[in-house]
């Protein structure tokens, strides 16, 4: 076996499989003749064996305890714990969709690995301008709480490297093509058999199975097959791709999600399992009553701008100085709006006294509606709804956005300082907890910065084998760190 991936050292020993013992691979002298620099690489690397034929080892790691029917990496008590401190996250991830999963995780207490490929890494890092000392800030806002480390998982013992790390990890998430980590060996369950506790998730374009599966998944394009794109944009207008990649987001979402039931699942039955998310399910499932008016009703979709096609007045509407969003969800919401427009009349007109005829007459209204928001500023309309009960705000620019003082109030801005960009500032996590205050959060790291910390303190590996996989190529450290 190790002559196949190693041919360099077929001639300085040969290893009869009698003499391999599990656990920890440790080597018999009899028969064997081979330098004690090798000894303890083969100790350290039992996985340079195909991972499907690996016996299971005794899972005695230092850095692992078996704790409530479960491996956790470590445990910790305190107040100030959060969720997930103790978990540890092999993060095979890149571009969007599986960091922002991973990066809730690591928010919420998970140690996260960030595996990168040496020298290019995270597809996002090349994404840009803008960039910040050559950083780019579409990679800095997805990637913080996290470690990473530049392994080529082409090189046998980076493929090592990887196997040991899955074996003293909670959970492993990627997002190749399906069927490509099961070729390279990394498959799940070529990885449960190695940690049968480990919860692997994977996510894809369009699923692990299927006649689109083999293809590559982008948000833009899960967005279009998923029908977002066909109800997105001004009515009577092209099809618009929505400002940010929601698909992706929302797949990041129900990735995290997904990966929190799997933690309690494995708590009862000791056992980890496979997850399957991927975009194009993420966004039918979000497409919510839209699909249900299809599959029940059979009404097509088509696209409204601003507005709601089972609301009115639900939208947008001009102001002498940009535009306000009214909703009306209900009568006496939209005898509201009609009081603090001093348009009372509208409330007595047959045509608009249920949220069924107003829809029906919505044409109508909306112009009246219109003509009298142009009248005033958006301050003015705003200070005249304030108290009302009427649903309203302002369309932001980005700029009016973190200048909002309910922004600032939430804590949704978090400044970090970066190795190399120094100060950057990302919007932070959207939910807060009773039990913990937010930490200070961790910059996103550079390509391979943790690379050497992790071997040594997660797989104990010695400073001679990390050398030797060092200048094998098998992994890279960044030279900044």
């Amino acid at each position: 076996m190790f002559s196949d991936l190693h041919p360099k050292f077929t001639s300085d020993f040969t290893l009869k499989g009698a003499d391999r013992k599990c656990c920890r691979c440790e080597l018999t002298p009899t028969g064997v003749k081979m330098s004690a620099a090798f000894r303890e690489l083969s100790a350290r690397f039992p996985a340079l064996s195909p991972v499907g034929l690996i016996s299971l080892p005794q899972m005695n790691h230092p850095v692992k305890c078996f704790s409530v029917g479960r491996w956790m990496s470590h445990t910790q008590t305190g107040s100030n714990v959060r969720p997930l401190e103790g978990v540890r996250v092999l993060d095979l991830t890149r571009v969007l969709a599986g960091p922002f999963a991973t990066m809730i995780l690591g928010d919420l207490g998970a140690e996260v690995i960030k595996v990168e490929r040496p020298g290019a890494g995270d597809d996002t890092r090349g994404w840009g301008p803008p960039f910040v000392a050559s950083q780019s800030l579409y990679y800095l806002s997805v990637n913080r709480n996290k470690k990473s480390i530049a392994v080529d998982l082409k090189h046998p013992r980076g493929a090592a490297v990887i196997q040991e790390l899955a074996r003293v990890c909670d959970v492993l998430i990627e997002n190749y093509i399906p069927g490509k980590l099961q070729h390279m060996g990394f498959g799940y369950e070529q990885l449960s058999q190695v940690n049968p506790q480990l919860i692997y998730c994977s996510i894809s374009g369009y699923g692990q199975t299927g006649p689109r599966s083999q293809s590559p998944g982008y948000d833009s394009i899960a967005s279009a097959v998923s029908g977002m794109m066909h109800i997105t944009g001004p009515e009577n207008g092209e099809p618009v791709r929505p400002g940010v990649a929601m698909t992706d987001l929302a797949t990041g979402l129900y990735a995290h999600g997904a990966v929190m039931a799997a933690l309690l699942q494995r708590h009862r039955t000791g056992r980890g399992l496979h997850i399957d998310c991927n975009l194009l399910s993420s966004q039918v499932s979000c497409l919510s009553h839209i699909a249900a008016n299809y599959l029940n009703a059979g009404q097509e979709a088509r696209r409204w701008g601003t507005a709601h096609e089972s609301i009115v007045p639900y939208q947008a509407f001009r102001t002498k100085d940009g535009a306000i969003v009214v909703a009306a969800t209900n009568n006496r919401q939209f005898v509201q709006v009609c009081e603090v427009l001093e348009l009372m009349t509208l409330t007595e007109h047959p045509n608009y006294k249920s949220n069924k005829l107003r829809v029906q007459h919505r044409k109508q209204l909306l112009h009246t509606l219109s003509q009298r928001f142009v009248q005033r500023d958006t301050a003015d309309w705003l200070q005249r709804f304030e108290g009302s009960g009427v649903p309203v705000g302002p369309i932001n620019s980005i700029q009016e956005v973190f200048a909002d003082p309910q922004v600032n109030h939430n804590g949704l801005i978090q400044q970090m300082i970066h190795p190399t960009a120094g100060s950057i500032m990302v919007p932070g996590p959207a939910v807060r907890f009773s039990s913990f205050p937010p930490s200070g959060p961790v910059p996103p790291p550079l390509i391979g910065q943790h690379t050497v910390q992790v071997l040594r303190d997660i797989l104990s590996y010695s400073d001679d084998i990390i050398n030797k996989l060092l200048q094998s190529g098998a992994v890279a450290q960044n030279e900044v760190s």
